[in-house]
């Protein structure tokens, strides 16, 4: 059964950040806070727990339209081709914010994601996603939790959130409620941005 852990996204207790960070190095699956909707992530480096990721979502990995969830643009370079100034001035304009950027991937993704041109990129501005990705080092794979009742799509209480979810991953967290709003989705890497999903965040960024 998973454990239901509170953190506060306002001042994020180091002793239940470092709980979580555990449970994702030792290949767990967390659910928690973004300033969207709750998304549900693992560790990128293990390639077990992203399967099991994609098990729940009832797809290959290889597939799988996962983001990359960062703590700042620091891990572009990581994962992401050399971008040119106006891709970058647009990230710092929008990032953290509620935004899922898609650029080209270089030779260093993940093995599963090593056929994909492209990666998602979030840096959401929520303290309790970004302090765990922080203190974890690296990024976290995530995909939003959808809800099955089709006039809501987006679970947005943690609590009822646990009840679904307990026996299926090993966190989950409680940072209050959700928004049921997903982040928007920007292709940058074409001539000219395009936006694939209107979200939550304003296009005018662009």
């Amino acid at each position: 059964m998973a454990q239901f852990i509170k953190i506060y996204n306002d001042n994020p207790n180091p002793k239940e950040i470092e709980k979580v960070v555990k449970v994702l190095q030792n290949g767990g699956l967390i659910i928690y806070p973004t300033d969207t909707v709750y998304g549900l992530g693992c560790d990128i480096t293990n390639n077990k727990a992203m399967e099991k990721v994609a098990r729940i979502k009832g797809i290959k990995l290889e597939k799988a339209n996962f983001s990359f969830v960062c703590n700042d643009l620091s891990h572009l370079s990581d994962y992401v081709k050399q971008i040119d100034t106006p891709v970058y001035k647009i990230l710092k304009r929008a990032l953290p914010g509620p935004y899922t950027f898609i650029l080209p991937g270089n030779t260093n993704l993940p093995k599963a994601f090593k056929k994909k041109k492209t990666v998602g990129i979030r840096v959401p501005d929520n303290s309790i996603a970004r302090t765990i990705v922080q203190q974890l080092g690296n990024p976290i794979v995530s995909t939003s939790i959808h809800d099955e009742d089709e006039v809501i799509e987006y679970t947005t209480d943690p609590e009822l959130i646990f009840e679904k979810w307990q026996n299926i991953v090993d966190v989950v967290i409680d940072g209050g409620y959700g928004d049921n709003h997903a982040s928007t989705i920007i292709d940058l890497t074409k001539e000219e941005p395009e936006i694939l999903r209107e979200g939550k965040g304003s296009i005018d960024v662009i």
